[in-house]
């Protein structure tokens, strides 16, 4: 009987051995390098540990695991009404990282949806205060002011907001329509101010190059020749007759006697 009972017991410590055995090496963990590990300890905050080979004692103790890497989210694209009363749809990305994990474990329940709704109330606030010209020539400041804000409210948290850009701001398509009208009434413009300044310029030009011709008594004649050479280059079914400069004089003055 007692050799039986004997072998009840060894056979009873051995399982009891086993299990504790296998529950001190359950607590063992690997941690990533960008990983750590939040422990509490019958529901108190107890260390942050990691990363590497770490221990976790079983049943007394639980841990959350935190990633320290920095996470990208998509802002869903937003339609802002800005200070002038135009809706504007505008598509944004937040870059952050955890900075403190027990702050993030701790003091939020889910700190990537919560900086995804701060940001997307941060940008209806920065762009509702501006009117519609200078959301679309100060984006870059302000995705700047939404990152300040946000991260001023989730510093708290242990949250690092490291970025903030604004991909696309999209327009209605009547504004599209009116912007396009506006870009081409002003290429039209330049169009005319450019033209106008240029025949401005070549009048003076030639207003100074008869004033030349005119006191060299050689030069029209030279010109004349220029120009017979030029339109014999390029024959076409006009006849034209030049006339020398004396003669064409003489005949004025005949002209002008006679109407005397």
């Amino acid at each position: 009987m007692e050799p039986f009972v004997s072998t009840i017991i060894i056979a009873v410590c051995s399982v009891i051995g086993g299990i504790i055995v296998i529950l001190l090496l359950a607590g063992i963990r690997v941690t990533m390098e960008y990983e750590r590990l939040v422990v509490f300890r019958l529901g108190h905050y107890k260390r942050t540990i990691g990363p590497g080979l770490v221990y976790v004692t079983p049943i007394i103790e639980s841990a959350k695991k935190v990633d320290l890497r920095i996470i990208t989210q998509d802002i869903p694209r937003q339609e802002v009404m800005t200070k002038d009363n135009i809706p504007v749809l505008a598509n944004t990305v937040v870059y952050f990282k955890v900075e403190r994990p027990a702050d993030a474990v701790i003091k939020i329940e889910n700190y990537v949806y919560a900086v995804r709704q701060y940001t997307q109330a941060a940008l209806r606030d920065t762009m509702g205060t501006m009117e519609l010209d200078s959301v679309l020539i100060e984006r870059d400041q302000i995705a700047n002011d939404i990152r300040q804000s946000v991260d001023k409210e989730t510093s708290e948290w242990g949250i690092d907001i490291q970025s903030i850009k604004i991909q696309e701001i999209e327009l209605p398509a009547e504004m599209k329509r009116a912007f396009a009208k506006q870009a081409e009434a002003e290429r039209e413009k330049r169009a005319v101010i450019i033209q106008s300044e240029g025949e401005a310029i070549a009048a003076k030009n030639l207003a100074v190059a008869a004033q030349q011709l005119s006191q060299e008594r050689g030069a029209l004649a030279l010109r004349t020749l220029q120009t017979i050479r030029d339109i014999a280059q390029d024959p076409s079914e006009k006849i034209v007759i030049f006339m020398p400069n004396d003669l064409s004089e003489g005949l004025t003055e005949v002209v002008k006697k006679t109407k005397k």
